[in-house]
């Protein structure tokens, strides 16, 4: 490189009090910056469109296309309802979610369910949503017996933290993954597939039956066409295993280190309460820096009453809560394993939910009097919050007799 060459990449730096001097001229000249503006008021507001664009507090949905996944799953293909005013679908990161508004028998309930379609699909005007019905579902039950095409459905825009970032998330993704909880995946697949995002995946994928399987024959597809990008090992709990390349069993330790490079791959799990729990215990030999595990919402514990700490005494009562939320004043009763949520979702009090798991705050509530189980699992609230009595009703559970303040959301 010559020396005229070596010119083109020199650097000034100023000194510090250089640097300094140059912050006492930042008010003269935004005032002349003032001054000078137009006095013409300001009509658009392209900061604040965009953000409701992204986070809208609603949309309004229709769905378009019911496809059969498996015998207990299937994908409902949602677009925009332009009659209720939902225009274009809100922008998403592959892996998060939308919390559904149904109302089951007069009584409105929230549920999240992952996205299972690419975020490039909401700009083509599509979500994807693939469901699978639970035994003793509450809502799945009411969805298979009522969803129809043409059905209106209404949602929260995208919400949740269960997706890749390139600062904190190492490039080798592995995603462990139970029952329905493979549809944050799919997302994550075809979004890498797509090249929006610089990653591979290997999916380790626990199925109790064979034709329980979701996405089997895409995902062989999708691995075949991008050996590169995406691996899929599918591993049956059953007791016979036709299915060729399946392991047997569950996501043990030996799986995990048969197919992943542990100590250079960040690991996503999602999937039923009890994978979770078989999984964590798994990892924990690994000796891995919490930062390089990832954990998908579950929703509500179904046997709180099992946790240590739970007050095994209470576990038969109910309870009365006094509940305020907005000009309502109403006393409900609670059972001691029921979460405050529930019980306020049966009195038909259309409490503010999202996630359902104690993490993004926007069921935060006031409590008043009275003494509740928080779970330790996903405790999620700040020491603020732990101070001054704020819980949030997903996760929580009256042990006596309780007056609380919910917020009421629009």
């Amino acid at each position: 490189m010559t020396e005229k060459d070596k010119e083109k990449f020199l650097i000034t730096v100023k000194s510090n009090t250089k640097d300094l001097f140059a912050f006492t001229k930042l008010v003269p000249n935004r005032k002349k910056r003032i001054e000078n503006a137009s006095k013409e008021p300001i009509i658009s507001d392209p900061i604040n469109d965009l953000a409701r664009k992204l986070h809208p507090d609603r949309q309004y949905l229709t769905i378009s296309e019911i496809i059969d996944q498996s015998k207990s799953a299937k994908t409902f293909k949602l677009k925009p309802d332009q009659e209720l005013g939902t225009k274009e679908l809100a922008y998403f990161r592959a892996g998060q979610y939308l919390s559904l508004k149904v109302k089951v028998n007069g009584v409105e309930v929230t549920r999240p369910y992952s996205i299972a379609s690419s975020p490039s699909d909401a700009l083509k005007g599509f979500y994807e949503l693939t469901i699978r019905k639970e035994e003793y579902g509450f809502l799945t039950n009411n969805i298979w017996d009522n969803w129809k095409v043409g059905t209106k459905v209404v949602s929260s825009g995208p919400e949740g933290f269960f997706y890749f970032e390139p600062l904190r998330d190492l490039k080798n993704i592995v995603g462990i993954a139970g029952g329905s909880g493979i549809t944050p995946f799919r997302s994550i697949a075809k979004t890498i597939i797509e090249g929006k995002m610089d990653a591979k995946l290997i999916v380790l994928y626990g199925s109790s039956e064979e034709d329980d399987i979701i996405f089997y024959e895409e995902f062989k597809n999708l691995e075949r066409e991008h050996p590169d990008k995406l691996k899929v090992v599918n591993i049956l709990s059953c007791e016979e295993v036709s299915l060729k390349g399946c392991e047997t069993g569950f996501i043990t330790t030996q799986i995990i280190e048969k197919y992943c490079d542990v100590k250079n791959s960040t690991f996503f799990i999602c999937g039923p309460q009890i994978m979770y729990e078989f999984v964590a215990n798994e990892l924990k030999r690994f000796d891995l820096p919490q930062k390089r595990i990832r954990r998908e919402a579950f929703g509500e514990i179904k046997d709180i009453v099992n946790y240590p700490e739970f007050p095994k005494e209470v576990a038969e009562k109910s309870f009365k809560v006094k509940v305020h939320i907005g000009s309502i004043t109403k006393e409900i009763p609670a059972m001691a394993t029921e979460s405050i949520l529930v019980a306020m979702e049966r009195a038909n009090l259309a409490p503010p939910s999202k996630c359902r798991s104690g993490e993004c705050g926007f069921c935060r509530s006031l409590l008043i009097s009275g003494d509740i189980y928080i779970s330790p699992v996903s405790d999620w609230r700040k020491a603020a919050d732990k101070k001054f009595r704020y819980f949030h009703p997903c996760y929580s559970y009256p042990i006596s007799n309780l007056e609380i303040i919910v917020p009421r959301h629009l």
